[in-house]
């Protein structure tokens, strides 16, 4: 194993590590509050957004925003949402089926424990790891369901807005059930965070792992119910996501005849990375979202809501304005989006192999090149973690979200260039992990200390070399 020795920084050159407990940030800004204070209050409705654009104004924004500057665009979707009503009753007892369903799987099947990171307060919690098991047996009861007609394969499409409705009133009743649990009754106590602003806590959240016995709501609203994804990582998808572009493409196809090609490679390259996620479930537990994101209105309404709403924004779109392609459109897409992929799953193979391995590995024809990190948890155990600075971590200390760039735009292309609203997910996934990045670095800054200086002047650049 080669040990970094840098002589690029030196040590009395570094800012003294001020704070080793690396949870979030206690004191939020003014500006912080007003904007969790936003999204609280005005996302529960969100979705009305990309469905009334895709329903009501051809998939154009630019409509979409003509529409709300005239009384009769907004009176038009008012008056359509309020024809959905008479089916939310319906669609909330399908979604609640849905979520026991879920939660059901999610405890009784069998599967090998998987272990997270350390918490700040030095706990490592244990989890089940069995989200590819529940994945196949949830496609296939979805399947088995629709072949003998207990329920039609465009389910979700017919009953979309009583769906979203369920799904956002169900994520902000869970976002208020763990604001009172952190309070009454933490799963752990010492992990909680407090900022002094009701909003703040509410939206980012107090507990970091609050847990119902065996059922840890955190991994199973983003893996099961919602996203799990992507989100890096992610770039978090969800079974959710899968079933609603399988009904999705079912009703493009009941409605024109045909599944075009551009929903055939969008429902390709989702489904590939949905099932990367489940297949690597246990490495999920120690990214950002489980490791170090508290756990509130961010995840419980956004994995439920924000995820199936956004995340499947061009099969929406596909199922009502197909696109097709030629094949050489079709097949560049395809490639484009496969080796985003490989590249995102690479660059975390290679760090995951070097962590195991202590870094006695080799990477791209060589031993890598670690530094040892230390840190302490608030119980006053110092720990080590091995930072990978070489192979695809030598080029960007957060390289593998180029690869989600990557597969995100790859996702996004097949829906052609006459609208933008497809590609709301590619800009949101780019604003999320560019946060995300800043985030992790403040984070890493605090964990880690003067260790985290000295990776920074081997590895200089943060996500793009040469620019950031």
């Amino acid at each position: 194993m080669s040990v970094l020795r840098t002589t690029k920084l030196k040590l009395s050159q570094v800012s003294p590590h001020i704070n080793p407990l690396w949870g979030r940030s206690s004191t939020p800004a003014i500006f912080e509050i007003a904007f969790c204070a936003t999204l609280v209050i005005l996302c529960p409705a969100f979705f009305l957004i990309p469905w009334s654009t895709v329903e009501l104004f051809d998939g154009s924004i630019g409509k979409m925003l003509v529409g709300l500057g005239d009384m009769d665009g907004v009176y038009s979707i008012l008056n359509s949402a309020r024809a959905s009503l008479p089916s939310v009753v319906d669609s909330m007892k399908v979604y609640g089926i849905w979520v026991v369903f879920q939660a059901t799987l999610f405890i009784v099947l069998p599967g090998p424990i998987g272990y997270g990171d350390t918490t700040p307060a030095g706990n490592r919690l244990p989890y089940k790891i069995n989200g590819l098991l529940s994945w196949f047996l949830t496609i296939g009861v979805f399947i088995l369901g629709a072949m003998f007609s207990c329920w039609d394969a465009d389910i979700v499409a017919k009953q979309w807005t009583g769906l979203m409705v369920a799904a956002s009133a169900y994520g902000t009743v869970l976002t208020a059930v763990v604001y009172v649990k952190a309070h009454v009754a933490p799963s752990h106590p010492s992990d909680r965070k407090f900022s002094g602003s009701l909003f703040h806590d509410i939206f980012a959240g107090i507990e970091l792992n609050p847990r119902f016995g065996d059922l840890d709501l955190k991994l199973f609203n983003i893996g099961r119910v919602g996203m799990t994804s992507w989100t890096i990582v992610q770039v978090k998808i969800t079974t959710e996501t899968i079933l609603k572009n399988l009904s999705l493409a079912a009703s493009q196809y009941r409605q024109f005849g045909y599944v075009c090609n551009s929903m055939i490679v969008v429902n390709i390259l989702q489904n590939l990375y949905i099932l990367d996620f489940f297949c690597q479930e246990d490495w999920y537990t120690r990214t950002i979202d489980i490791a170090h994101d508290h756990f509130g209105f961010y995840l419980a309404w956004g994995g439920a809501a924000w995820i199936p709403s956004i995340y499947t924004l061009q099969a929406q779109y596909l199922a009502h304005y197909p696109v097709n392609l030629s094949r050489i459109t079709t097949l560049t897409i395809l490639l484009l989006g496969v080796f985003g992929y490989w590249m995102f799953r690479a660059s975390n193979v290679q760090r995951n192999v070097a962590r195991r391995t202590a870094g006695n590995c080799v990477i791209w024809g060589k031993k890598p090149v670690v530094l040892t990190a230390h840190y302490t948890t608030s119980n006053g155990k110092t720990h080590t973690s091995l930072l990978l600075c070489s192979g695809f971590w030598g080029i960007a200390r957060h390289f593998n979200y180029m690869g989600d760039l990557i597969l995100s735009f790859a996702m996004c292309a097949p829906c052609g260039t006459r609208n933008v609203l497809p590609y709301a997910y590619f800009v949101q996934m780019t604003a999320l992990l560019i946060h995300r990045s800043i985030r992790d670095e403040d984070r890493c800054s605090k964990k880690y200390g003067k260790d985290w200086e000295l990776y920074k002047a081997q590895v200089p650049y943060a996500l793009i070399p040469g620019i950031y």
